[in-house]
């Protein structure tokens, strides 16, 4: 394997939660993007990290990790085009406040203000909302260093751009983004318990558009939704707009403190609720960017269903509860508007996500996983890409519309393979010349 002058032999050893070890041989960090662009010709094989929130080996590799978090810091904010322009590396936390104090903000955040933009956007990261499509969807241009160590750029409107944003690191990697950005707005936050099963399954798709963002959270126990969060953009109807929420909402009770997702948990590093309104980064996250969430040892995975058949996903993944709950930590039902992105879990439909927070032991997960896929086959359920599923490249093609197209612009951005590894080559290679 050809080798950077200088590298060292330094790696990070495993991702936040623990339940991945990497085998690369070394971690490279530039410190520009000539040295990225160096960095990236002089090698055969190479994965970017980011910060190391997915739960497969997505970002794995035997050959060179890549990390961006060294390139200089740059959020270039022009106010008149609602645009900024952010370096990849960069955590959210590190520039949503920026943002804030221009008057001007995402459109939405994900549940961690943790995690990086390039990563977030590369598998498909989202927070809440029927209107609000995933992260992805807020950048219009996208500067990566391709495997020859060119930097190019792709803008909204080009031919191939849809292919370029969740791509799974597999065309190059990401320097800066440029985001579309909304003027600034501020976020009450409410919390419900004991939403009644046969409630949502009846009004599933009223209560889960009801508010700006809308999380059901539930372990699939009992007759009973443990939470569900109301994130209510100020000014806005619906319920607790105007700083009083109803005490009882279709048969939950208002929560008389603040609460954390999985009960019982100190709420201390979770956002602001109780309806006090504030900034849309400090609302929309679930977790507060000043505490690490927790300690990471869980595992993730997630599916997405068309929006309309999110009531019958439901009724499905409950007659298989008895598989889910005895290693599951918490399950989280989330909308998501639909996308062009070729890659984007919500491409061409919007989408109902369930998404299941649980123990770290894969093998106790693994028939749980199993029982889920097999309730959802019906829905055509795509996986979340950074997350712990067991659905192959076969039924993959099947489930997204532009797979053979981002499979044939990979093969023409990185014809040697530099971008793949093992997780990469499971999904997506078909024959030996793509």
């Amino acid at each position: 394997m050809r080798r950077t002058p200088g590298a060292t032999p330094d790696r990070i050893p495993a991702n936040w939660a623990g339940n991945i070890v990497f085998h690369a041989a070394s971690l490279r960090t530039p410190a520009t993007v000539d040295e990225l662009r160096e960095t990236v010709a002089a090698s055969s094989s190479v994965r970017v990290l980011g910060s190391g929130h997915s739960f497969n080996t997505i970002a794995d590799t035997t050959g060179d990790q890549v990390s961006v978090a060294g390139l200089p810091a740059c959020v270039d904010i022009d106010p008149a085009a609602r645009t900024a322009t952010v370096s990849g590396g960069l955590r959210f936390a590190a520039f949503t406040g920026a943002l804030h104090r221009a008057g001007l903000a995402l459109h939405n955040l994900g549940s961690l203000p943790h995690i990086s933009l390039a990563g977030a956007c590369a598998t498909g990261t989202h927070g809440s909302g029927a209107g609000n499509g995933s992260l992805a969807t807020a950048v219009r241009a996208v500067e990566l260093v391709t495997a020859d160590g060119d930097l190019r750029t792709f803008e909204r409107g080009d031919e191939d751009f849809p292919g370029t944003v969740v791509a799974l690191g597999s065309l190059g990697v990401v320097t800066r983004a440029t985001l579309d950005l909304v003027p600034a707005f501020d976020v009450r936050q409410w919390v419900y318990e004991g939403l009644p099963h046969a409630v949502l399954a009846e009004r599933f798709d009223e209560i889960l558009t009801s508010a700006y963002s809308v999380s059901v959270f539930t372990r699939w126990q009992g007759d009973e939704a443990d939470q569900v969060w109301l994130k209510q953009r100020v000014g806005d109807p619906g319920p607790g707009a105007d700083g009083a929420a109803p005490p009882v909402w279709h048969g939950a009770r208002l929560a008389e403190g603040p609460r954390h997702p999985v009960p019982g948990v100190d709420p201390a590093h979770c956002t602001v609720q109780g309806g006090d309104a504030g900034p849309w980064h400090e609302r929309l996250p679930h977790f507060r960017a000043e505490f690490t969430p927790s300690k990471g040892d869980e595992l993730q995975s997630e599916y997405f269903v068309a929006r309309e058949d999110g009531p019958a996903a439901f009724e499905a993944l409950r007659a298989v509860a008895d598989r889910i709950a005895p290693v599951l930590l918490v399950g989280e039902i989330r909308t998501v508007a639909a996308t062009d992105l070729w890659l984007d879990p919500a491409q061409g439909r919007d989408s109902v996500a369930f998404h299941f927070t649980w123990v770290q032991d894969i093998d106790a997960v693994a028939p749980a996983l199993a029982a889920i896929e097999e309730a959802l086959a019906p829905f055509a359920a795509r996986p979340h890409w950074g997350k712990v599923f067991l659905t192959g490249g076969d039924r993959l093609r099947e489930l997204y519309p532009r797979y053979e197209d981002f499979r044939a612009l990979a093969g023409t951005l990185d014809p040697s393979g530099t971008f793949r590894n093992d997780y990469t080559r499971r999904l997506f290679d078909r024959d030996p010349a793509v």
